[in-house]
């Protein structure tokens, strides 16, 4: 393997690291804070016409208010599937139906509440940092070859540490996401 093929593969490790931040910040998104947030609804699968569909492209979602979520289908036949969906999701709110628009009150959240999502909050960045650390894992095994295989060694430490700066960039960038979502969680 030559400079080239190896850069391509620490360049190629640093995208999964990058992916590993996208993916925590759409479930961070997903962790409701005690406000109605479009974000909570987001990858909930309805079944419409016997496909499951994502709820985006059966209706609108949008904030009528601080507390309160309103959805207004395409199509009025899918409502019941709508509500079902919210249901089965189990998170924790009620779905309204006035004919027109399916309503969500999202309840204030209790202090026993708020500590279980600053839980998984927390466990949800755990799960990013171990993916950085497996790809990071990779990256210096890839490295470690090449030194084995006549790559200068001078060389390969300085892929290491380049390596290693990117693992502590993101897991800083990691613990500043989880900080502010825990924030947003306790604050009442």
């Amino acid at each position: 393997m030559d400079e080239e093929l190896l850069s391509e593969q620490l360049q190629e490790s640093k995208m999964m690291m990058e992916e590993a931040i996208e993916h925590l910040e759409r479930e961070l998104m997903k962790i409701r804070t005690g406000k109605a947030s479009p974000a909570m609804l987001h990858g909930l699968m309805v079944s419409y016409y016997g496909a499951k569909t994502p709820l985006q492209q059966v209706a609108n979602i949008s904030t009528a208010d601080a507390r309160t979520l309103t959805i207004q289908p395409f199509d009025k036949t899918a409502m019941g599937n709508i509500e079902r969906a919210i249901f089965e999701a189990n998170l924790g709110v009620t779905p309204m139906n006035d004919g027109e628009h399916i309503r969500i009150n999202i309840p204030p959240l209790t202090t026993e509440r708020r500590q279980q999502l600053a839980k998984q909050v927390k466990a949800e960045g755990e799960t990013a940092k171990i993916s950085i650390r497996n790809v990071r894992q990779d990256a210096m095994k890839a490295v470690k070859d090449e030194v084995k295989n006549g790559y200068p060694e001078d060389a390969g430490k300085r892929r290491e540490d380049e390596v290693q700066g990117w693992v502590t960039g993101f897991n800083k960038k990691i613990e500043s996401m989880i900080e502010n979502k825990e924030k947003d969680v306790m604050t009442l």
